[in-house]
């Protein structure tokens, strides 16, 4: 059975930096696309970053020039590194894999991203 636990939500003050993580477990991680969307109140899922196996990476329009996807096989991990925090920045970040072979998707719990001072 697939699993995607996200970690290392929490407060943190405009300017500063967070660190997500995913690990994935009951998948052959490389066969996944992983990404990190996002999504507050009232507004639809955005989507973040994505990052194939090969380390090809692409990112949304939100975080460009802010953020990093960094991806660990050896590990079943994805990472987002977002600095420059701004107060539209906090939302419930959730964590997606995807089997590039049948699209199949698969979503964490997400995890909640607080900036305020």
């Amino acid at each position: 059975q697939v699993q995607l636990v996200e970690s290392g939500g929490g407060l943190v003050q405009p300017g500063g930096s967070l660190r997500l993580s995913c690990a994935a477990s009951g998948v052959f991680f490389n066969a996944y696309a992983m990404a990190w969307y996002r999504q507050t109140p009232g507004k639809q899922r955005e989507f973040i970053a994505t990052i194939l196996s090969d380390g090809y990476s692409n990112y949304g329009d939100s975080g460009k020039g802010r953020l990093t996807i960094p991806r660990d096989n050896a590990k079943n991990t994805v990472h987002l590194e977002m600095d420059r925090l701004k107060p539209e920045d906090a939302a419930i970040y959730y964590c997606s894999a995807q089997r590039t072979s049948t699209g199949k998707l698969f979503w964490g719990q997400g995890t909640q991203v607080t900036v305020s001072s």
